[in-house]
């Protein structure tokens, strides 16, 4: 078996292409349009990923786009999309000051949880040993929920 993507739906193809590509760097690989079937497909992968290549297939994120408005709620039972980074701090205070709530800040170095713009909740692990504890990460509170 081979880990292919991640579907997540989305009401709003702009603002989700803004959040995904330009605040957290996923770069598009592929568009489908399908007017039978009224939706749009969006494949994204990470930078580091899509640099792989074909031959590993890197994972990807599929965003759906369905041409007729529902509502998906919170999406909480779909649980998390999980993101190694370099640098989370770096990464959460350039998230934080492009308008991105830090729903669960890193205050142990490591680990912190932000929402899509259609709440699908991301969790972003720093890569190899945590970074020491810092302000304002370690004592920043909560905010909403993930």
């Amino acid at each position: 078996m081979k880990y292919l993507h991640t579907m997540v739906r989305v009401t709003n193809v702009e603002q989700s292409l803004d959040f995904y590509c330009n605040k957290l760097g996923m770069q598009e690989t592929r568009r489908v349009e399908s007017e039978a079937g009224r939706f749009t497909l969006i494949f994204l992968a990470a930078a580091e990923d899509k640099t792989r290549g074909i031959a590993e297939r890197a994972p990807l994120l599929e965003l759906t786009y369905n041409w007729d408005p529902e509502n998906y709620g919170e999406g909480r039972n779909f649980g998390h999309l999980a993101f190694e980074v370099d640098d989370i701090y770096a990464l959460c205070d350039r998230l934080m000051k492009s308008g991105v709530t830090i729903n669960r800040p890193p205050r142990d170095g490591r680990m912190a949880f932000i929402r899509s713009p259609d709440n699908i909740s991301i969790e972003l692990l720093q890569k190899g040993e945590s970074k020491a504890k810092a302000e304002p990460w370690a004592s920043m509170p909560n905010t909403g929920k993930w």
